[in-house]
Formats: structure tokens, C-alpha cells, sequence
């Protein structure tokens, strides 16, 4: 394991990255602030190493980052709809960070933190953090901890946990923007997508879902084949219309860290991506909102739909939505889930 210092965050915190290698040479470099993903090092068909998650060249650009470049967004993900929601009996209200809607835990989020680094070695670390009571509107005192493996047949594990004193919202997820060209390769959209779900939330005009489920076969949703988002993005459709392409929650028919649920695939290297999970939801973005002011790793300035995110969750809204699963760390009791990225070749 190699630790490497990177500068000092707007708090005066000294921010450190920590890079874990596999017996195949795979990397995932993450660092304290935030726990982000910084690096992903993954081979090609022909055994050369690219980094295939975007990212930024200088560490002060993550003092903001808005697209969310390697984060793991606690502690909820995801939209909440008028920034609203009752838990209990009492209604809370949010930043509104997304025009009328809490995005992502608002515009302070823990993924914009300092976080303790409990224990590390070559393949795994784990960072822990305490949330207090109020802080991103949300109640109760919560103990969190991230832990991430990187397995010598190149996966890439994440674990979630929470601990809080009250009943309070856990909905985490990792954002990182996949290429598997590499990070500065260009245009991600060729690359093939498979998701196994065979329907959709249905999403407003601002992204929010208010509880319609869709099926998405005869729609442009529909990945059970797996094809390019290349080839319906731009379709005339209200929910790509809205969402300026693909942004949407699918709804997985077997969540699972036994079997695939999500799969990205890059015909021209060769290198393809599982994704395990134990939620019952996969946000697919394609990076429709990324613009050349993002200057990435190298200096290289990303476009728009460089990066793809597979972002498992609870569903966007749903502790506004009583009929979803709903996204409650109850009162003394540990939460855990786990998603897995796992890398191989065609």
C-alpha cells in the first residue's frame, strides 16, 4: 500500500491518498477526503493498464465537484423531492441544492470531508466518519464506515455502514464515471450497457419519482439486450427529453453480490465491468451534464457523455414514496450494503 499526501483541505486537514494493489496489478487509488475514488487501474485484452474512472488533475477542484467525480455520496444519495420528507411524524426540510430538490445530501455533503482512516493494508481500507445530528437537515448522530477491497480477480468491493442514535435516511452510493477506454478516451457511449431490470421509476420533469413503475421493454429504457446509449439517447421520449438522456433509476430484478445485476462493456479494449449489488436500485447516468470546464486527469478536458455511472441505491423520493423500499437506518441498529465493480476482458 502506498500512502501519498496531496495538499490540505479548506478545514486545514491534511488530505492523504492511499493506492491498493492486486496480485494481477490492478489499482484503486481512494483518498481520506471523502472517501473518493481517485484511480482505477484495470487491464485491457492485452494486459496494458488504464485508468478508467475520470477525475480531476488538481485536488482543490474536489473542494467542489459538481459532477461527483469518485464519490461516495452519504448519507443520501440521490434526489428527495421538494427537499421535503416526514419520518416518524416530523418533517424535515432540505437544502434545496437542485432547483425545488435536495440532491445529494445537499451543498455540504460528508463526501466533501475529512474522513478517519480506521484501518489499511495493500488490498483494503476502511474510513469512518461521525455524522452529527442535523448535519446535511438530516437527524441523529450516525457512525459511518466505508471500507473498500480490491480482490485479486480484479473487483472492486465497497461496504456501507451506518450506526445512528435515531431513525434517520442511509441511502449511500459510489459515483464514479466509468470509461473503459480509459478516463480521457473521449465519448463513452458506444460502450455497451446491460442492466437486469425489466422496469423503471418513472421520473417528473425534475427527475423525481412519485411512485409509477414502468416496464421498459418496447421504450428506449429497455437494456435487458444489452446495446450501446448511443443508439436511443437522443429518441424523442418525455423521460430522455427531461433528462437531456439518460439519467434514470432502473429496478433490479435480483439484487445481488452473487450475481451480476449490471454489466459495461468496451468492444475496442477488450475490458468489461460487472456490478454486484444488495439494493433494489441502479441509477444509469451518462454524464449528460459534464462540459470542457471539468479539466481531468493529464489536463484532459472532459466532454459531454465521456463517463458512465452505475449508481446503486434505494430509489430517487423514496421516503417520499411509501410503496418503495425505503432507504431507514433504524435506532441502534447497524446498517450495512455492499456493491461491486468487477473487471475482466472479452
Amino acid at each position: 500500500m502506498e500512502k501519498e499526501r496531496l495538499g490540505v483541505s479548506p478545514s486545514g486537514e491534511e488530505i492523504f491518498a492511499y493506492t491498493l494493489v492486486n496480485e494481477a496489478g490492478m489499482q484503486a487509488k481512494i483518498m481520506n477526503y471523502g472517501c473518493n475514488l481517485l484511480e482505477l487501474w484495470v487491464p485491457d485484452k492485452d494486459g496494458i493498464l488504464s485508468d478508467v474512472v475520470l477525475g480531476y488533475e488538481k485536488i482543490e477542484d474536489y473542494f467542489v465537484n459538481s459532477p461527483g467525480f469518485g464519490c461516495c455520496v452519504t448519507p443520501n444519495a440521490n434526489r428527495i423531492g421538494g427537499a421535503s420528507f416526514t419520518l416518524n411524524g416530523k418533517t424535515y426540510e432540505m437544502e434545496k441544492n437542485d432547483g425545488n430538490n435536495n440532491l445529494h445530501s445537499g451543498s455540504n455533503p460528508i463526501h466533501r470531508e475529512i474522513w478517519e482512516v480506521k484501518d489499511v493494508d495493500d488490498k483494503h481500507i476502511t474510513f469512518t466518519y461521525h455524522k452529527k445530528a442535523g448535519q446535511c437537515d438530516l437527524p441523529a448522530d450516525m457512525d459511518l464506515m466505508i471500507t473498500y477491497t480490491l480482490s485479486d480477480n480484479n473487483a472492486l468491493a465497497i461496504d456501507y455502514m451506518a450506526k445512528a442514535a435515531e431513525d434517520t435516511l442511509f441511502n449511500p452510493t459510489n459515483h464514479s464515471y466509468f470509461n473503459l477506454g480509459g478516463h480521457d478516451a473521449g465519448n463513452a457511449m458506444n460502450q455497451i450497457v446491460w442492466l437486469d431490470a425489466d422496469k423503471f421509476t418513472r421520473a417528473d420533469n425534475e427527475s423525481i419519482p412519485h411512485g409509477q413503475i414502468l416496464p421498459v421493454k418496447g421504450t428506449p429504457m429497455d437494456f435487458t439486450t444489452p446495446k450501446a446509449p448511443a443508439v436511443d439517447t437522443d429518441t424523442d421520449y418525455d423521460q430522455l427529453n427531461w433528462a437531456g438522456g439518460y439519467d434514470h433509476n432502473y429496478v433490479l430484478n435480483n439484487p445481488s453480490l452473487s450475481a451480476a445485476c449490471a454489466s459495461l462493456t468496451d468492444p475496442v479494449s477488450g475490458r468489461k465491468m460487472e456490478v454486484y449489488t444488495d439494493l433494489p436500485g441502479m441509477q444509469l447516468y451518462c454524464g449528460n451534464y459534464l462540459s470542457p470546464e471539468h479539466i481531468g486527469k493529464g489536463g484532459y478536458a472532459y466532454q459531454r457523455r465521456d463517463g458512465l455511472c452505475f449508481e446503486s441505491q434505494y430509489f430517487p423520493n423514496a421516503i417520499n414514496v411509501p410503496e418503495f423500499d425505503q432507504p431507514i437506518a433504524k435506532a441502534g441498529v447497524e446498517t450495512k450494503t455492499t456493491t461491486i465493480f468487477k473487471f475482466s476482458n472479452i
